[in-house]
């Protein structure tokens, strides 16, 4: 059983966590691997990749050890982080907390329900902490303005659109089109964990979903919450580039409230895995875990039963 972390503040003569990253791609290069790197409470133990010239280059990027087996890399660290598709991150996931490893995951967690819930089953199992990388919900300022519109009450509605150019209709596609996965499941799966990791701790559970499907791999999910609130979501990867945006607006009894712009995403990582480390260290589950991570699955998979092939 790997030792619980310790924070980001770890006990004086205590070593610090060592932090294994599986994944290789753009993600883990830009945002992944330097945010660990930079981390100053746990130590970046190592990389494994699906493809092993690709770990054996992020790896030496950063003077870490590559590892050609993940269970190896298992046994060495206290903390797994993921950069890898969902489908593939689940029964690695599986797999890590088994070994007594601590969690950060990407979203979406999977992208079947079954997947996703053994995850969470998984982390509760073996009594691991974990912790789902939702940008929205570690990024300053976004993080404490949800904190901030969730001590609010009197909510009527929210209008949320996330409206990516990853693969636009004219023009080159982005960094992060090679990716089969989000080009199959397009921006309900890719996008829209972001954008319910904020209406729900602000409106309330979703007791209720419909789905649309618009041009390219646009959704419009309609959701009705636990507040008696209603929501709009409108999602897509596939923006034309001079359309894409992010914006989030919530209107209640205390006026209109708009999510503000956020910069720095690997310091958002390094924040996920402060929250991380404080979850193992003192036993109380992060609400951002794959617990939550399981529920965004579930409304995700609920709303595309709904769009017609």
């Amino acid at each position: 059983m790997n030792s619980a972390g310790e924070g980001s503040e770890p006990a004086p003569g205590r070593p610090l966590p060592r932090v294994g990253l599986l994944g290789t791609g753009p993600w883990a290069r830009r945002t992944h691997a330097p945010a660990l790197a930079a981390h100053t409470g746990s130590e970046f133990a190592g990389v494994w990749g699906r493809r092993p010239e690709a770990a054996a280059e992020l790896a030496r990027a950063h003077g870490v050890k590559v590892y050609e087996d993940p269970d190896a890399l298992f046994a060495d660290c206290d903390v797994v982080a993921f950069a890898l598709p969902p489908d593939v991150q689940a029964p690695l996931a599986v797999r890590a907390a088994a070994a007594g490893c601590h969690l950060l995951l990407d979203k979406p967690v999977a992208t079947t329900v079954e997947d996703a819930r053994a995850v969470a089953a998984a982390a509760a199992r073996h009594r691991v902490a974990s912790v789902v990388f939702l940008t929205l919900r570690f990024a300053e300022p976004t993080a404490g303005w949800v904190l901030e519109q969730a001590g609010r009450s009197g909510w009527f509605t929210a209008s949320a659109h996330w409206l990516g150019a990853v693969f636009p209709p004219a023009g080159e596609p982005s960094a992060y089109a090679d990716s089969p996965w989000r080009k199959a499941k397009g921006g309900l799966w890719d996008v829209g964990p972001h954008a319910l990791s904020v209406l729900i701790p602000v409106l309330g559970e979703v007791t209720a979903v419909t789905a649309t499907r618009g041009p390219s791999d646009l959704v419009q999910l309609a959701l009705r919450h636990a507040s008696g609130a209603a929501s709009t979501a409108v999602l897509s990867l596939g923006a034309p580039r001079a359309a894409a945006g992010v914006g989030l607006e919530l209107r209640g009894a205390e006026g209109v409230f708009a999510l503000p712009d956020w910069s720095d995403v690997p310091g958002a990582y390094g924040r996920a895995l402060d929250a991380l480390l404080t979850a193992a260290r003192t036993g109380t589950p992060d609400p951002r875990g794959a617990e939550f991570g399981a529920r965004l699955t579930e409304i995700l998979a609920a709303a595309e039963e709904q769009l017609v092939t």
